[in-house]
């Protein structure tokens, strides 16, 4: 008789799982905010996006939101705004029209004060361009709603042509760490220092797109755009990056040894190049390398672009139309990073379209650019040639922690002074 054969015994069940089941950890990353605050909001509100109901069209200064929880986050989108809350809840308001309040507004003016998203997970950062949100849980996964749109309209979001009014969560094989976005495109920062970009590329901002498919993707379709890929960055060996930051239609990476990548609209200068071509895939921008300093900001309005560098000082460069620069009446276009007089100490800025913010470390907040829609705080219509500090009733004994700046009006997070 023929010896019997060793099956080898399966593992039971509860083994399976107990070696499947690895403990998700939680991402972290220095631009994670947890320091809760008030919101404050001013400008133009026609459409709901400073949340102060539906009788309330514009502030000429700050005014204080009613939110149900204390605040870390407070982003101004293009015509909505996002904040996250300390237990990681999200709350938005303003136009909802692409889906980019994430809740239902068919409640006729509920989209005119703060609403709650309904998300299971917690969130620990968000982001809005001009008619999307995106929120990074505290597992690393994406979620995103609204709607991306180029230069003819809405191309979708994850789908061609489809505009998400629920958050939907992005597929990606690795964990996120950063979420940023432009007016019309989102980048990931993966825990592989790696970027994700999707959304519209016709500037480049995507930085995987050659030029002559970003027209709603070429034969290959919107799916190009849509689904987040990896952007790839030519040279010898494998650059990983350490954060990522998005202007309206650039975008911003400094790589972990301190060199600043960039891609996206360059017409004015905005990139630090010498050439006002588009740069459709990650550049290693001269501009910005100085052995004495490192960069650790950047924020982008729709010609010009706002820096930061360790030692607390605020540069800018690209157009200069409105003031948006700060570097005084009459200045022209910059093409590399410029000092902007009289701000020290700063430890964050902030563009909108055409007007730029900047927060110092002792909590007070500076604002210059276009006055039209009120979004500087002066009261006025004028617009400012250099910083300028916010004033106001809602800012007495009040530090600022961030600023944002959107479309037409910007959203301060503040604190009270004892407890700072």
């Amino acid at each position: 008789m023929p010896g019997k054969k060793t099956v080898k015994r399966p593992s039971p069940p509860e083994e399976i799982k107990a070696a499947k089941k690895v403990k998700a950890s939680l991402v972290s990353h220095s631009s994670h905010r947890t320091v809760p605050g008030l919101v404050l909001a001013l400008g133009q509100g026609d459409v709901g996006q400073l949340g102060l109901g539906e009788d309330v069209m514009e502030r000429k200064k700050p005014a204080l939101v009613s939110l149900p929880e204390k605040i870390v986050q407070a982003e101004a989108g293009g015509m909505h705004t996002v904040c996250l809350s300390e237990t990681g809840n999200i709350y938005t308001f303003g136009c909802n029209d692409e889906g980019a309040l994430g809740r239902d507004t068919s409640v006729e003016g509920s989209e005119m004060s703060p609403g709650k998203v309904e998300l299971k997970e917690k969130i620990v950062q968000v982001s809005a361009g001009d008619s999307h949100t995106a929120a990074l849980t505290e597992e690393g996964r994406v979620y995103i709603w609204g709607s991306f749109r180029d230069n003819n309209g809405v191309i979708g979001l994850l789908e061609p042509m489809k505009k998400c009014m629920l958050p939907v969560q992005i597929q990606i094989d690795a964990a996120v760490l950063k979420i940023a976005s432009g007016n019309d495109h989102l980048v990931m920062l993966t825990v592989d220092g790696e970027l994700y970009s999707s959304g519209c590329g016709e500037q480049g901002q995507l930085g995987r797109v050659p030029e002559r498919f970003t027209n709603r993707g070429g034969r290959r379709g919107l799916e190009r755009l849509l689904i987040p890929q990896c952007v790839p960055v030519k040279g010898r060996s494998k650059v990983r990056f350490q954060d990522v930051f998005c202007g309206a239609y650039v975008t911003f990476a400094v790589s972990q040894e301190g060199h600043v990548y960039g891609f996206g609209l360059s017409n004015y200068h905005q990139l630090g190049t010498l050439s006002t071509s588009s740069c459709f895939a990650p550049l290693n921008l001269t501009a910005f390398k100085n052995s004495t300093k490192s960069w650790v900001a950047f924020s982008g309005g729709q010609h010009h672009t706002l820096c930061l560098d360790s030692e607390g000082k605020a540069y800018s460069l690209g157009r200069a139309e409105y003031g948006r620069l700060g570097l005084g009446e009459g200045a022209q276009e910059v093409k590399e990073p410029t000092v902007v007089p009289g701000l020290t100490g700063v430890q964050s800025v902030a563009c909108g379209a055409s007007v730029s913010c900047a927060v110092t470390k002792d909590g007070r907040v500076f604002a210059w650019g276009m006055g039209t829609n009120l979004q500087l705080g002066t009261g006025e219509e004028e617009d400012e040639w250099s910083p300028l500090e916010m004033t106001g009733k809602q800012l007495e004994n009040r530090v600022v922690l961030s600023v944002s700046s959107g479309g037409q009006h910007t959203v301060l997070l503040v604190q009270d002074k004892q407890q700072s």
